[in-house]
């Protein structure tokens, strides 16, 4: 049994629901059914046990340097191409592309408010 385990992992977030929305379509996980825009806070709901939420909050201040933690993705269907692709549609950006030609390596993105992360090879990729 775990001491802690993590139940949450929060963004600070200038616009907390447009951020909750972009994570959404990256993950999966839908915002919590108590929470509209405009709220200060907004939780995307995993809805299993032991998987923590995404929890965005407001705050003044623009992000102003880079992250001492980001979240690793890892593409269910399709590739890590296919997925950085489909990020970028959303809104996030390519930040520093660490593919290589032999099909290893990830590519770092930004979310809309800068907050990196990395989209790895799918488990068939890796197969």
């Amino acid at each position: 049994m775990f001491r802690n385990p993590v139940r949450h992992i929060t963004f600070d977030a200038l616009e907390p629901y447009g951020l909750a929305s972009f994570w959404s379509a990256v993950t999966g996980f839908p915002i919590h059914p108590d929470d509209v825009e405009g709220d200060e806070e907004i939780l995307l709901d995993p809805g299993q046990p032991g998987v923590p939420g995404l929890l965005f909050i407001r705050v003044p201040e623009a992000k102003s340097m880079k992250n001492r933690l980001h979240l690793d993705i890892q593409p269910q269907n399709g590739t890590r191409d296919e997925e950085v692709e489909r990020l970028i549609g959303l809104g996030a950006r390519l930040v520093d592309d660490r593919r290589r030609e032999d099909g290893t390596g990830w590519a770092v993105l930004a979310d809309p408010e800068g907050n990196e992360l990395c989209i790895e090879r799918s488990a068939a990729e890796r197969g």
